[in-house]
């Protein structure tokens, strides 16, 4: 099964797995063990804004583009788009989510049809969207 990442999600999952809970880890393991981890590509643009804030320690001197790029390998993250369905749908009045990124995030797993990994409890509380922690 396929599931979508919120951005914390990532970033607990190559950095600190502890964090995550362990329905959240199963359904990671799920998911990667069939190639089915996915997220939003504004997820990539918070964690560079992260990255350039110094919120994320460099590993080993690389730059941001190579730790993206990396992120995205050693995950074998499917990056989806925005799409004008999906920028839509993150400006429908039932997404009560103050922070754009996350409405999208949300907007990109309904479209899909995927269930999104998050510790999020607004996104928890979207009509319609399952969530997973």
């Amino acid at each position: 099964m396929a599931i979508i990442c919120d951005t914390h999600v990532l970033l607990f999952l190559v950095d600190q797995p502890q964090r995550l809970s362990q329905r959240a880890r199963a359904a990671l393991e799920h998911a990667q063990n069939s190639a089915g981890l996915a997220c939003a590509d504004i997820s990539l643009w918070e964690i560079g804004m992260l990255y350039a804030r110094g919120r994320i320690n460099p590993h080993a001197g690389l730059t941001l583009d190579d730790y993206l790029s990396d992120l995205v390998l050693a995950l074998e993250l499917h990056v989806l788009p925005i799409t004008p369905k999906i920028a839509a749908l993150a400006q429908d009045p039932r997404f009560n989510h103050g922070d754009p990124a996350d409405r999208l995030i949300a907007a990109t797993a309904l479209v899909h049809e995927l269930p999104l990994v998050s510790a999020d409890t607004q996104l928890q509380r979207l009509p319609g969207l399952q969530c997973i922690w």
